[in-house]
């Protein structure tokens, strides 16, 4: 009789991009930032659901948040450091990094950084470029998160992409600075006849079976024995929030499909694997990280 073959269990990355319903790349061209303030705030509410969703799996997670939702919800950053989940930055105000120059991110990532640990009450450590915006355009830009004191990075979708990618990129953690300790950690992707695919959630979560996300985590971790790094945002599981009607069709699918069975994905999601902080995996992949330049 052939025994079924025993794999460790490995912790993955479990994390979420806090940003509100209008903040998202999706509609960055339709929504105005000068208007946000007057829109409905629904971040809080979705916020606090995932808290409840995560004490329930008894599971831990990095909250990568925009400094614009601290500032407006320094209570809900406590709460949820109180409840020994990470804080870390998701910068400002959810501009992309390749639309900055390197005195502009500067700027962005340490006002986010300061208004976060004025309302968290702990140190921020780790960072998280809104769209995985990070890339071949941008050499500077872990620069700047290293000077600044940053230990890890989570902003590097290694896929093409038509919103955001860096093909080339390392699949798993990695050192972009030959000289720094800082970490990157992208974001999941899984090998389909040879070909990567993005496997870290998201849209692709919402809008795929759920199998395809079992197999794709079973395969990096059993396969390849590392950990798997998955996102989502708060309002994902929001399927009641406000319409935009005018963005584009492309944006609207996007942004709209499958809202309603979200959180019972993600309910399944946190209890079939084991899943933990970024700064703890960040610190643990430290160890086999290659060098970007390699």
């Amino acid at each position: 009789m052939t025994r079924p073959v025993d794999h460790p269990v490995i912790t993955n990355g479990l994390s979420v991009d806090v940003e509100d319903w209008f903040q998202v790349g999706a509609f960055e061209n339709v929504i105005d930032r000068a208007d946000w303030d007057g829109l409905s705030l629904r971040v809080e509410d979705n916020v606090l659901r995932i808290l409840d969703l995560f004490d329930e799996a008894q599971v831990k997670a990095t909250f990568f948040t925009l400094g614009w939702v601290a500032r407006r919800n320094p209570a809900l950053m406590r709460r949820i450091a109180d409840a020994g989940h990470e804080v870390a930055s998701h910068g400002y105000d959810h501009a992309r990094v390749f639309n900055f120059d390197r005195v502009q991110f500067a700027e962005d990532i340490r006002k986010a950084r300061t208004i976060l640990e004025d309302a968290a009450g702990v140190a921020v450590t780790g960072y998280r470029a809104p769209s995985f915006s990070i890339d071949q355009r941008t050499p500077w830009a872990y620069m700047e998160l290293a000077e600044q004191g940053y230990a890890y990075s989570s902003s590097v979708a290694p896929v093409a992409h038509d919103h955001y990618g860096w093909r080339e990129a390392p699949r798993f953690a990695f050192k972009p600075l030959p000289w720094s300790g800082l970490v990157e950690i992208p974001v999941t992707t899984a090998l389909l006849g040879g070909r990567r695919v993005a496997a870290g959630g998201g849209g692709f979560f919402r809008v795929l079976p759920y199998a395809f996300s079992r197999w794709a985590i079973r395969q990096v971790n059993r396969r390849e024995g590392r950990p798997a790094v998955f996102y989502f945002h708060p309002w994902e599981i929001d399927p009641d929030q406000p319409r935009v009607g005018h963005a584009p069709v492309r944006s609207r699918l996007r942004h709209y499909t499958n809202l309603s069975v979200m959180a019972d994905k993600l309910r399944e999601l946190v209890h079939e694997f084991q899943w933990g902080r970024m700064d703890i995996l960040a610190h643990r992949e430290a160890m086999r990280a290659e060098d970007l330049a390699a």
